[in-house]
C-alpha cells in the first residue's frame, strides 16, 4: 500500500480473539489486519512487532463491523457478511468460511453494514445497516429468519439485552426501537432528539452509538451522549462532550466514549467528564476492551488513520500499532 493510501486510511472495526492475543482490525479498503498482542505487549517487543502478522483483503468496500464468536471472526461490509476461522488465521489461511447476504428487496441495491451483535439466546446475529431494517441470522443453521422493520433510515448500531430477550437499534432516523427479539415487534422508540437536554440541532438527530448494560443504555451521535434508565425510559446524564460520539463502552464504573476529538473521554455515570487521553488518530470510530485475557487487557482505539493506540493503563497511550 503506497504513502497516499496510508495517509487517507480509516480503521472502523475491531475485535479481539476469543482467546485475547490477537486483534483484528477492519479499514476503509476492505481489508483487515491482524495484530499479536501478545507480540506487541512483551517486554521485548521491538517495532516489527507492532506490525500485523497477518493482512488480507476480505470485502470490496470498507470492513465497517467486526466481531468474534467462540471460534470465528466475523467480518461486514457492503451487503455481505463473512466468517473465517480464527485458527485458520493464527496459521496465515485466509480463506472464508461462509458470506452471505441478508435478503435485501432488490438486488441493485447494495446497502452497507453498520453493526452485528450475537444475541445468545438464540444463537443468532443480529445485522443492521442500510437498508434501515435489522436482519437476524441463525448462526445455527446459516439461514435469515426474520427482518425488523420499524426505522425510517439507515440503522448506525444494534445492541442486545438478553436478559430482557430485547433487541435495541439507533438510527439515522433519530430513533431507538427496543424489539421483543422473540416476536420481532418494535415495543418502544424512544427519540432522543425531541428531549430538550439531549438535543443539539446543529449536529442533526441520528444515532451514531448504542450500548446497554443491563436496565442502562448510553446512545449518542447528533444528540449528546446520554445515559438512560430503561424501565423508566428517561435520560438520567446528559454528557457535555464537544462533537458527535461513535462508540461508547461502560467501563467499571465510567463510561468510555469516543467521535470527533483525538481523545478518549472518561465519564462517570452522574454525567461529569472526568479526562480527556489524547491519541494518534485525529478523529476516532472504534473502542474495544480486552477481555478475553488477563495478561492482554489493553483498550484499543481506532479511527481517521493507519495507526491503533494501545492503552495499557486508561490514563496514557502506551504505544500504536500500525497497518
Amino acid at each position: 500500500m503506497g504513502p497516499i493510501e496510508l495517509l487517507h486510511m480509516s480503521v472502523f472495526s475491531q475485535s479481539f480473539s476469543p482467546c485475547g492475543r490477537f486483534l483484528a482490525a477492519g479499514n476503509n479498503y476492505g481489508e483487515i489486519a491482524v495484530f499479536s498482542l501478545s507480540a506487541a505487549l512483551s517486554p521485548d517487543a521491538t517495532a516489527a512487532n507492532q506490525k500485523p502478522v497477518l493482512t488480507f483483503t476480505a470485502h470490496e468496500g470498507p470492513v465497517f463491523s467486526l466481531l468474534s464468536t467462540d471460534v470465528h471472526l466475523l467480518s461486514a461490509g457492503n451487503g455481505e457478511i463473512s466468517a473465517w476461522s480464527w485458527n485458520e488465521l493464527s496459521k496465515k489461511n485466509v480463506k472464508p468460511l461462509w458470506t452471505k447476504r441478508p435478503n435485501y428487496k432488490s438486488s441493485l441495491e447494495i446497502p452497507e453494514i453498520n453493526s452485528m451483535i450475537i444475541n445468545p439466546r438464540d444463537n443468532s446475529l443480529v445485522v443492521g445497516g442500510g437498508d434501515n431494517n435489522i436482519h437476524i441470522l441463525d448462526l445455527e443453521h446459516g439461514v435469515f429468519k426474520n427482518v425488523l422493520q420499524g426505522h425510517s433510515d439507515y440503522i448506525h448500531c444494534v445492541s442486545v439485552r438478553d436478559r430482557e430477550a430485547e433487541i435495541l437499534s439507533g438510527g439515522e432516523d433519530g430513533a431507538v426501537r427496543m424489539w421483543d427479539s422473540r416476536s420481532g415487534q418494535c415495543v418502544h422508540c424512544i427519540e432522543v432528539y425531541k428531549y430538550e437536554s439531549c438535543a443539539r440541532p446543529q449536529f442533526g438527530k441520528w444515532i451514531s452509538c448504542l450500548t446497554t448494560d443491563s436496565d442502562w443504555m448510553l446512545c449518542g451521535g447528533g444528540p449528546s451522549l446520554s445515559l438512560w434508565h430503561l424501565r423508566s425510559l428517561s435520560p438520567t446524564s446528559v454528557f457535555p462532550l464537544s462533537g458527535c460520539q461513535r462508540q461508547a463502552a461502560f467501563y467499571q464504573d465510567k463510561i468510555l466514549a469516543v467521535g470527533e476529538g483525538a481523545f478518549v473521554s472518561h465519564c462517570l455515570l452522574g454525567g461529569e467528564v472526568k479526562a480527556q487521553i489524547p491519541c494518534t488518530p485525529q478523529s476516532l470510530n472504534t473502542l474495544q476492551l480486552n477481555t478475553n485475557s488477563t495478561e492482554h487487557r489493553v483498550l484499543t482505539v481506532g479511527g481517521s488513520s493507519d495507526h491503533i493506540d494501545v492503552f495499557t493503563n486508561l490514563s496514557y497511550r502506551a504505544f500504536s500499532l500500525s497497518f
